[in-house]
């Protein structure tokens, strides 16, 4: 107890960084990066500032910055030319994503892990992730499944690192599992995101990745806020159907989460720290309120003392060049 017990004993100098519990580098990072079918040149996100859509012929150069800042790994979305109700730009040996893949991996091949996200909202025309009953206005989870499976192959056949479902379908990770292993693509990892919290902080996504829905929202097949059990209930499932990591989305609000799904099953954890976490920082930042590097550097070692192994977010490149 004090005066013998001092504890600003060791937080002065070269000794606080020896005795740091938690350590935050480039290589716990994971780029988001929009590939649009529909430009010729970049377009910045005007609600997440220093994001932007890129057209094709952009994204090989956008993934060679990110390589040289150290990040070693990057998600794909995509935006495309045409949408139907059933998302069939998605799967196409030749759709944007399935471009964009190959075109990184021809240029970096091994130094930069690419990660695509597999779901159908940025293909549909009602912006929902699955096909929808229009009578009952319902996603229909088991007709989706097919779809996943084709989606995750499509991307697999492209030279994706790594397939991410996003959609929140039930038995998703069993699907693809079973589709990438019977087209031979048994060493391809999945990462679920398998805690997908139906949150209000995905606004400024929907800008980015033109995925605003016609009708409803997600709450039907996204989770509850509320819930934390359930959490655990959908990573159990998720790594039963084969999922080799996992992720929590958001993360700041959700660090309990983050939590207590890598103390419960010590898998590789990924937290996706998402627009509205991102534009909000921003946001206070370009106001003077905050100081943007201290409180991203902030944010990010939070989500990373939680438990997380890997960080999806948009200040990847923003990190990278302050630790470097």
């Amino acid at each position: 107890m004090f005066p013998q017990v001092r504890m600003r004993r060791l937080r002065s100098g070269k000794i606080r960084d020896m005795v740091r519990e938690t350590e935050l580098s480039a290589n716990d990072l994971i780029y988001p990066m929009f590939v649009d079918e529909t430009i010729d040149s970049t377009v910045d996100v005007s609600s997440m500032p220093g994001v932007q859509r890129l057209p094709l012929d952009k994204v090989v150069d956008d993934a060679k910055d990110a390589a040289d800042l150290g990040i070693p790994a990057l998600i794909l979305f995509g935006i495309p030319e045409h949408k139907d109700e059933t998302g069939t730009s998605s799967y196409g040996d030749e759709d944007i994503v399935q471009q964009a893949v190959r075109a990184i991996k021809e240029d970096l091949g091994k130094d930069m892990v690419v990660m695509t996200d597999v779901c159908m909202c940025e293909y549909t025309s009602h912006g929902h992730c699955g096909i929808v009953n229009f009578e009952t206005e319902e996603v229909l989870n088991d007709p989706t499944l097919d779809i996943l499976g084709k989606i995750a192959v499509s991307h697999a056949k492209a030279g994706a690192d790594i397939v991410a479902p996003s959609g929140m379908m039930d038995g998703m990770i069993g699907a693809m599992r079973t589709a990438l292993d019977e087209e031979n693509f048994k060493n391809v990892p999945i990462m679920s995101y398998a805690a997908k919290y139906s949150s209000a902080f995905y606004g400024p996504f929907r800008d980015a990745a033109d995925s605003g829905f016609q009708f409803g929202d997600r709450s039907e097949y996204q989770m509850d806020p509320a819930n934390s059990d359930e959490a655990i209930r959908e990573v159990e499932l998720d790594i039963l159907e084969g999922a080799d990591m996992v992720m929590v989305k958001p993360a700041l609000p959700y660090l309990d989460i983050i939590y207590r799904i890598k103390h419960e099953f010590k898998m590789p954890t990924a937290a996706y720290n998402v627009s509205g976490e991102y534009s909000m920082l921003k946001a206070a930042a370009e106001k003077g309120w905050l100081d943007e590097n201290k409180v991203m550097y902030e944010s990010l070692m939070s989500i990373k003392r939680a438990g997380a192994d890997m960080i999806l977010t948009y200040f990847a490149k923003d990190l990278a060049r302050m630790l470097k």
